[in-house]
């Protein structure tokens, strides 16, 4: 693998950060979607407020612009690991509470799963050319739930649809960043790189 500094890194670098900017808004615009549906589906108000939520990563950073870009990537994987455990855990509740009687729903939440799993992987990628693995899985996975009442389990999902297009931009803004070339590099492509 080539070195994190060489032309060929920041290339990828800038390659993967492109496709994760592609993904982070085909994801948020599902998410958006999908809460929307949510909410009808399941007879709430779509400003209802809802305090923050356990388990649920929260995406406002302090001292945003002061990470570097390895800390940005670790908190959004953290994030997007924490929000495949909850969406599993939502989809399994629809399942039991709807049954098959809302298939549209289910697909729906289905499919921005399958799409947080994708980004975290992409994540782990990037990690991987930062000269940095991933770190490992914690098994913990989401709050139990069963002690929460069926109204309170739709405000929880509510809370985690939210704050996961809240995600989807901070990973934006996050992989924009990263994608912006080092101090010490030149900001022209060399020869080499140029097509």
């Amino acid at each position: 693998m080539a070195a994190p500094d060489s032309p060929s890194a920041a290339l990828q670098r800038r390659d993967l950060c492109s496709r994760g900017i592609r993904l982070a808004g085909k994801m948020r615009s599902d998410v958006v979607d999908l809460l929307e549906a949510y909410v009808e589906r399941q007879g709430l108000d779509a400003s209802a407020s809802v305090a923050a939520v356990e388990g649920v990563p929260v995406a406002a950073a302090e001292r945003w612009d002061e990470q570097t870009g390895t800390q940005r990537l670790l908190e959004n994987l953290a994030a997007y690991r924490a929000f495949r455990a909850l969406l599993a855990q939502m989809l399994e509740e629809q399942r039991e509470q709807l049954g098959e009687a809302d298939a549209a729903l289910g697909r729906a939440l289905a499919a921005v799963l399958l799409q947080v799993s994708a980004f975290a992987y992409h994540l782990e990628e990037l990690l991987r050319l930062e000269s940095r693995g991933p770190p490992s899985e914690e098994a913990a996975g989401p709050p139990p739930a069963s002690h929460l009442s069926l109204f309170e389990r739709k405000l929880r999902g509510l809370g985690v649809l939210r704050e996961l297009a809240q995600w989807a931009v901070r990973s934006t803004r996050d992989l924009r960043q990263l994608a912006k070339p080092s101090p010490g590099s030149s900001s022209a492509p060399s020869p080499a790189e140029s097509p």
